[in-house]
C-alpha cells in the first residue's frame, strides 16, 4: 500500500513538473492564459447563479412583502418577480457570452501552441546528430510529433477550463452553503473526498489496463505498416492467409485488452453517482427538516437543493478531466523529453570558406568509434588535394562511409581535426560547411512530389535548362523524357514508381544541380546497369572537373579513373596510390582486383 502511495505521489510531482515546464514554454501568451482562465470563473459564477435565483424566488412566492428582494424596495412580489427575471436573462446572456470568450481563447491556445510546440521540437529534433536518429526508432518520434503534441491540445481544448470550473464551482457554492448553514454545507460536501479517492482509484486501476489497450493497437499499427510496405514479399512467398490470421489474434488481443478497460472504467460513474446520491440525501431530508421546522428559509432550502445538483452532478466527470491530465502531461514529459536533449554537434562556428572554395579536404589523427558496434577510424589521416577525384576503397565496415559523414559533421571526432582549404571545419557554421559539399548517398531518398521537384532540391531557384542540364550529366534526361508526363512525374512515397538506378541518377543529378565545390559519391552507381554506369563515368569525368571529388565504392571498376585509391581495413589506411601503383603492389587491392576481375578465385 505504501510502495503504491508513493508511486502515485511520485506520478503527481511528474505531472506538476511537466505542467510547470508547459507553463514556462507559453509564458509569451500568459496574457491569454490569464484572460482564459477569467472567462472560465466568471462563466462559472454565472452558470452557479441560476439555482440561486430560483431560491430567492421560491423565497417571493413563499414570503411576498417579507422576502429577501424586498429589502432592495421592491415591496410588491409581481416587482420581484419581474426584477429576478430581469436578472435571469442578463445571468443566462453573461454566462452564454463568456463561454463563447472561454471557447474562443482556449481553443486558438490550444491550436498556437500546438502548431509552437510541434514546430520548435522538430526544429530541435532536426539539429541532432546522426545518432540521435540511431538511437530513437523513427515511428517514436513521429508519434511525439503527431499523436503527444496533439494531446495536449485536446486538454487545452476542454480539460483546462474543466479543472478550472470545477475548482471555481466547488469555492463559490461552497461558500453559499457555509453562508445558508454550515451544518447542511458539511453534509452536502461529505462526498466529494469519495469522488476525488474514486476518481483516483479508478483511473489507477485503469491506467495499466489502457496502457495495454495502446500497446496491442500498436502492434496492429506495426503489422499493418510491416505488411504494406512487405506486399510484395507476402505474394511472393503466398503468406496471404497466414498474414491475414495474424492480424485477425492481433486485433482479438485489442479486443480484449480493451474490453478489461472498459469493465474497470465503466464502474466509475455507478460508484459515484451513489456517492453524489448521499450528498443530496443529506441536504435534501437534513434541511427539509429545518425548513419545516422553521430553522431555514424555505428558499434557502430551495437554493441549498439546487446547488447540491449543481456542485455534485459535474464531479461524475472528474475521472475522464484527470484522466485527459495525466495523458496530457505524459504527452509534454515526452516531448520536452526530445526539447530538452542536448544537441552533440553543435552549430557555433562563425568563420568564413575563402572564396572560391578550392576544396582541399584534411583528416589529421582522427580517432572516431560507433559506440553501437565499436566500428570507426583509427589514426586516420588523409590529405585530399583540391580539384582531385579520390576514391576510398575496402570491405563492408572497413570505415568508407564514415569519412563521409565526418567531413560533414553528421557525427563528430572523438579527437583529431578536419579542415577545408586550411581551416578546421568545426569552426565553420554547418550552413556554411553543409552549402560547399555535394551528397549521394546508395540509400537514396526520394521526397513525395515530382520528379523535377526532387531534383530542384539542390537549387530550388534553379531555371528549367539548368534543370535539364544537370538531369543529362546524371544520365537521367532520357528515361525522364520517356515518361508521359517528364519532370512532372509524381515518384511515390520514397520514390517507390521509380527503379533504383533511376532514383540513383536523380539523386545524383540533384548533387550536381547544387553545384558544389566538393562532391561525394557514396556507392553512388551501386544500382545502374553497366551501360548507364559507363555513361555517368563520362559525364563524372567532366563534372570532375576543378571539383574536388570522393568516390566511395565496392565495385573497383568504378575508380580506376582516380587520382589517388585509398584502401581502407578496419578503419586504418593501408594502402594508397593510383590504380597501376596499386595493382604492382601485389596487396589488398591487388587481390581485390583480381577477385572482382575473375583473375583468381574468391578465399573462402
Amino acid at each position: 500500500m505504501e510502495s503504491t502511495n508513493s508511486a502515485l505521489s511520485a506520478a503527481s510531482l511528474s505531472s506538476i513538473g511537466a505542467l510547470v515546464k508547459l507553463l514556462r514554454y507559453a509564458k509569451g501568451h500568459r496574457k491569454k492564459i490569464v484572460l482564459a482562465i477569467v472567462c472560465s470563473v466568471i462563466n462559472k459564477a454565472f452558470d452557479i447563479m441560476p439555482e440561486i435565483l430560483i431560491g430567492i424566488a421560491i423565497d417571493v412566492v413563499v414570503n411576498q412583502d417579507q422576502s429577501f428582494v424586498s429589502t432592495f424596495g421592491l415591496e410588491s412580489p409581481q416587482a420581484q418577480i419581474i426584477a429576478l427575471a430581469v436578472l435571469t436573462f442578463f445571468v443566462w446572456a453573461g454566462e452564454s457570452l463568456f463561454e463563447y470568450f472561454y471557447l474562443i481563447l482556449w481553443r486558438n491556445l490550444s491550436q498556437r501552441l500546438q502548431a509552437e510546440l510541434r514546430q520548435d521540437t522538430y526544429v530541435h529534433m532536426q539539429n541532432q546528430s546522426m545518432s540521435y536518429f540511431e538511437n530513437h526508432r523513427t515511428g517514436e518520434l513521429i508519434s511525439i510529433l503527431n499523436d503527444d503534441v496533439n494531446q495536449l491540445e485536446r486538454f487545452l481544448d476542454g480539460g483546462a477550463n474543466d479543472i478550472i470550473q470545477t475548482v471555481v464551482a466547488v469555492v463559490l457554492v461552497g461558500g453559499v452553503f457555509f453562508y445558508l448553514s454550515p451544518v447542511i454545507a458539511l453534509l452536502a460536501f461529505t462526498p466529494i473526498p469519495v469522488i476525488i479517492w474514486g476518481a483516483f482509484y479508478f483511473l489507477r486501476r485503469a491506467t495499466p489496463l489502457y496502457a495495454d489497450v495502446r500497446e496491442q493497437v500498436g502492434k496492429i499499427a506495426d503489422r499493418l505498416a510491416n505488411n504494406i510496405g512487405g506486399i510484395a514479399t507476402i505474394k511472393s512467398f503466398t503468406a496471404e492467409v497466414r498474414e491475414a490470421k495474424a492480424l485477425s489474434d492481433a486485433s482479438e488481443a485489442y479486443v480484449l485488452a480493451n474490453g478489461r478497460a472498459i469493465a474497470v472504467s465503466s464502474a466509475f460513474i455507478p460508484v459515484i453517482r451513489m456517492a453524489i446520491l448521499a450528498g443530496f440525501l443529506f441536504t435534501f431530508v437534513y434541511g427539509g427538516m429545518q425548513a419545516l421546522n422553521g430553522n431555514l428559509n424555505v428558499g434557502a432550502y430551495g437554493v441549498l437543493v439546487f446547488l447540491t445538483q449543481r456542485l455534485l452532478w459535474p464531479l461524475t466527470d472528474l475521472a475522464k478531466t484527470v484522466d485527459l491530465f495525466e495523458r496530457a502531461m505524459a504527452s509534454t514529459r515526452r516531448i520536452f523529453g526530445v526539447l530538452e536533449a542536448p544537441i552533440e554537434i553543435l552549430d557555433s562556428g562563425r568563420t568564413n570558406l575563402p572564396t572560391p572554395v578550392s576544396g582541399a579536404i584534411t583528416f589529421s589523427d582522427v580517432q572516431f568509434r560507433f559506440v553501437s558496434s565499436n566500428a570507426g577510424l583509427t589514426d586516420f589521416n588523409l590529405d585530399i588535394p583540391a580539384g582531385r577525384t579520390t576514391a576510398l576503397v575496402g570491405a563492408t565496415g572497413s570505415g568508407k562511409s564514415t569519412v563521409a559523414r565526418l567531413l560533414l559533421r553528421f557525427y563528430e571526432p572523438n579527437s583529431g581535426r578536419l579542415s577545408i582549404d586550411g581551416i578546421d571545419i568545426q569552426s565553420l557554421s554547418l550552413l556554411e560547411l553543409r552549402s560547399v559539399i555535394g551528397f549521394v548517398g546508395q540509400d537514396v531518398f526520394m521526397f513525395d512530389g515530382t520528379i523535377g521537384e526532387n531534383i530542384r532540391y539542390g537549387d530550388q531557384a534553379c531555371s528549367d535548362e539548368q534543370l535539364n542540364d544537370a538531369a543529362r550529366a546524371a544520365q537521367a534526361l532520357d528515361f525522364i523524357n520517356a515518361l508521359p508526363d517528364g519532370m512532372n512525374t509524381q515518384v511515390g512515397e520514397r520514390g517507390v514508381k521509380l527503379s533504383g538506378g533511376q532514383r540513383q541518377r536523380l539523386s545524383l543529378a540533384r548533387a550536381i544541380l547544387k553545384d558544389p565545390p566538393i562532391l561525394i559519391l557514396d556507392e553512388a552507381t551501386s544500382a545502374v546497369d553497366n551501360e548507364t554506369e559507363a555513361a555517368i563515368q563520362l559525364a563524372l569525368e567532366e563534372i570532375s572537373i576543378d571539383r574536388t571529388v570522393l568516390i566511395i565504392a565496392h565495385r573497383l571498376s568504378t575508380v580506376v579513373h582516380a587520382a589517388n585509391i585509398v584502401v581502407l581495413e578496419s578503419g586504418r589506411i593501408v594502402e594508397q596510390g593510383a590504380h597501376r601503383e596499386l595493382l604492382t603492389l601485389g596487396g589488398a587491392y591487388s587481390k581485390q582486383w583480381d577477385v572482382q576481375t575473375g583473375q583468381s578465385p574468391a578465399a573462402d
